[in-house]
């Protein structure tokens, strides 16, 4: 069992797996201003509970990936997502989390593995 939370406290998760081999970087113009690291999960692997007052919302462009950040500190805390394939694809149905690695309790992020998708020119 994986637990993070943002600075604040408000916004905690619990996931139900293990830390992925490599983590992922994406250089959007929104991931990389975030500094974001995601770990992805499917979302019955992952449990979030927030004060309904700071669990705040951002959505961009198609406003298909609901991007959550703490409405107190600011923290950047998951992604809910569809389940898009490299080439794009998606089969219309299966989403994912990608939970910002940074929050995890007692893990440094920056020393764990990653990959990098180049999500300034894919979308």
């Amino acid at each position: 069992m994986l637990t993070g939370r943002c600075h604040c406290g408000e916004t905690t998760f619990e996931v139900d797996g293990e830390m992925p081999q490599a983590l992922t970087r994406c250089t959007c113009t929104f991931c990389s201003r975030r500094g974001h690291l995601f770990a992805y999960y499917e979302p019955a692997q992952v449990r979030v509970t927030a004060e309904p007052a700071s669990d705040r919302i951002y959505r961009w462009q198609s406003k298909m990936v609901a991007h959550h950040f703490c409405g107190t500190c600011g923290c950047a805390t998951y992604s809910d997502s569809p389940d898009f394939q490299m080439d794009g694809t998606w089969d219309g149905e299966t989403r994912k989390f990608a939970i910002n690695a940074r929050l995890f309790d007692d893990f440094d992020a920056e020393a764990h593995p990653h990959t990098v998708i180049d999500g300034r020119n894919l979308w």
